[in-house]
């Protein structure tokens, strides 16, 4: 598995190629798991039993900030994966950088925590339990994958630099770079 990474690595494709897969990734992330979220989720609730937490401005306040805050950090990283790093965040068209600048100095993995954030954030403007559910296992199999997969080639691809890159910078959940 990881040979197949290290083969897709090799080839570096060009800006509106990897501006087209981004795109058509982006849909099902930023559009069609947002939609099950927020459609599945409340339905799910209803077939389940499962009660609404719906507290009115509350959750269209905190669940909005999430989605605003998320979406800055997945478009962001995005954008710089495609620029600075001249690939994308699909595993078929990798960065051929070692990204550790802009929203890689908060977190290894900004895309994940925006995207996270933001489905989180549209299950609470919902008020859906069973939505909150559903982007909490897809959280999981993220972080499996990231974990499982992606930080091994990662490591096989950039060695040592990505190796005191990850000692450096916490894997999700962002913080403060440290100075140097």
């Amino acid at each position: 598995m990881l040979y197949r990474y290290s083969k897709w690595a090799e080839k570096e494709h060009a800006i509106g190629k990897r501006i087209a897969a981004t795109l058509f990734a982006g849909v099902i992330l930023l559009i069609l798991f947002p939609l099950v979220v927020a459609g599945a989720g409340p339905f799910l609730d209803r077939l389940l039993g499962l009660p609404s937490y719906r507290f009115g401005a509350v959750n269209d306040v905190i669940g909005g900030l999430l989605v605003v805050v998320g979406l800055f950090f997945a478009l962001w990283s995005i954008f710089i994966q495609l620029t600075r790093g001249r690939g994308t965040p699909l595993p078929m068209m990798p960065t051929h950088e070692l990204l550790t600048k802009g929203p890689f100095r908060y977190c290894r993995n900004p895309m994940t925590f925006g995207t996270i954030l933001a489905c989180l954030g549209i299950g609470l403007v919902a008020g859906t339990i069973a939505g909150i559910a559903i982007v909490l296992c897809f959280a999981l199999l993220l972080v499996l994958y990231l974990k499982g997969i992606e930080e091994k080639e990662l490591s096989e691809r950039f060695g040592c630099a990505y190796l005191a890159y990850r000692r450096e910078v916490p894997f999700i959940i962002p913080k403060p770079p440290k100075r140097r």
